[in-house]
């Protein structure tokens, strides 16, 4: 947000129509002990163009992806975004609205809404979708609680243990004093092991989540999962790379009942993590209990095209014990890039991204594990765009300081995740990333090896 000032003059306005005197005076509420009797500890003013000298060389220090060859995954990726996206989203009748959940939200921003919808059926191919949630993680825990709604009275949750350690993580914390009993299965060789997943699925279970492709890039065979989950009358919930339906097969085609997915590969750049965007398709038969809003498409009075909030099931809205989201804020910015970002693609678009995207990470995974040091982890299943490399000297967090240092950020170390893997990493390679980079990657944990020097990127 630009940076906003108040003259004397406005706080004296603004002051007189609250109906105090001074700011002392409208602080005066805030018990004495509670207050700083001292001023602040800050350095002394400055110009605008020295601050603006002083804040662009902080920002400087850190190691972004607009500096560095970026090699992260993790759930947050960098993809190309087309300059179209930020000029069409940055309008202003998109990119100052706020909480369109109202009726009168305009016709503009519902037509945006229901092309968003549309969008991201023909992409899960599922029945229907929200008009978006916060992020892939509680995308998924909106699902889970949507299966337990929904479904039959089972509440035991199987979850693959390939799904991202923080999303599970997540539906740890929102069900952990609930009553729930989250079951999560081991993977072999970086995917599910099926036999597990059939010993472990019973009649007792609610839902099976599974993750494809995988936190480790691994691609599940989430048809035979939903197999299993449906010989037990059990919910299917796929959490999806919204990228890799350029090549896979659609969450819908393959079973699934409900699709979640992390969206801001879909338009939105990485932004140190956030906000991000939360993707929700499901079957009909969940209709009544999605969370969010549907936008639905309909005819005025003289019979023209027009959009509607067809369901918007807040508390504001309904009776608190009815609702089935109390999401205040929404993504609907978050939204727009997506769909503007799929409308530009379109589906050969998104394709040749996803090929790309998959030939550049299985060259890098051939050209990185010649090195000497380095190892593939899992070598049994197919991968999309992320795979896992060991470190034999074990200091995975050395190599890729070292790395850091030379211009890459070469991965994700992931013994914060699985304390057995500390010696391990997570690569991802994207549509961005240059044959040319990923040698000189390699040729940086080369000398890194050696104990030769490195050359920045």
């Amino acid at each position: 947000m630009t940076y906003l000032y108040n003259t004397p003059d406005d706080q004296h306005a603004m002051l007189k129509a609250i109906g105090v005197d001074s700011i002392e005076a409208l602080f005066s509420t805030i018990p004495d002990d509670l207050r700083l009797k001292r001023d602040l500890d800050l350095p002394p003013q400055m110009g605008e163009l020295e601050l603006t000298q002083h804040l662009s060389a902080l920002a400087g220090k850190n190691a972004s992806p607009a500096t560095h060859a970026c090699f992260l995954g993790g759930g947050s990726y960098d993809h190309f975004v087309p300059a179209a996206v930020d000029a069409l989203a940055s309008r202003g009748e998109f990119y100052t609205s706020y909480t369109p959940y109202q009726p009168e939200v305009s016709q503009g921003n519902l037509q945006a809404m229901f092309e968003y919808q549309t969008l991201i059926c023909d992409l899960t191919g599922m029945d229907l979708s929200n008009a978006s949630l916060y992020d892939g993680g509680s995308a998924l825990a909106e699902a889970v609680i949507m299966a337990l709604n929904t479904g039959k009275r089972g509440e035991k949750v199987v979850v693959l243990g390939t799904v991202h350690p923080e999303y599970r993580q997540i539906l740890q914390t929102y069900f952990t004093h609930l009553g729930i009993e989250i079951v999560e299965i081991p993977c072999v060789d970086g995917i599910a092991d099926l036999a597990k997943v059939e010993e472990t699925v019973t009649a007792e279970t609610n839902c099976v989540v599974v993750q494809s492709p995988n936190f480790f890039g691994g691609i599940e065979d989430v048809a035979a999962i939903a197999e299993i989950a449906h010989k037990n009358d059990a919910v299917v919930i796929q959490s999806f790379d919204p990228i890799s339906l350029g090549l896979l097969k659609r969450p819908g085609d393959l079973g699934a009942d409900i699709a979640v997915a992390e969206g801001h590969s879909l338009g939105s750049p990485m932004q140190y993590g956030g906000p991000y965007l939360g993707i929700m398709a499901c079957n009909d038969k969940f209709v009544r209990r999605l969370p969010g809003r549907i936008v639905g498409q309909t005819e005025d009075r003289r019979g023209k095209r027009c959009w509607v909030l067809t369901l918007q099931t807040r508390e504001q809205h309904i009776r608190r014990e009815k609702a089935t989201s109390n999401i205040c804020t929404n993504q609907g910015l978050f939204a727009l890039r997506a769909s503007i970002y799929l409308a530009l693609l379109g589906p050969g678009g998104l394709k040749q991204c996803a090929t790309l995207c998959t030939q550049k990470a299985h060259y890098a995974q051939a050209k990185l594990t010649e090195v000497e040091r380095l190892e593939p982890v899992f070598t049994g299943s197919p991968f999309f765009k992320e795979f896992v490399l060991r470190d034999t000297q074990g200091n995975v967090e050395g190599l890729l300081a070292e790395a850091r240092e030379a211009g890459f950020l070469g991965g994700v170390p992931l013994g914060q995740f699985f304390p057995e893997m500390d010696d391990c990493f997570l690569v991802c390679v994207t549509e961005k990333r240059t044959k040319q980079e990923i040698d000189a990657l390699a040729n940086t944990f080369s000398l890194i090896h050696s104990g030769g020097s490195t050359i920045h990127a």
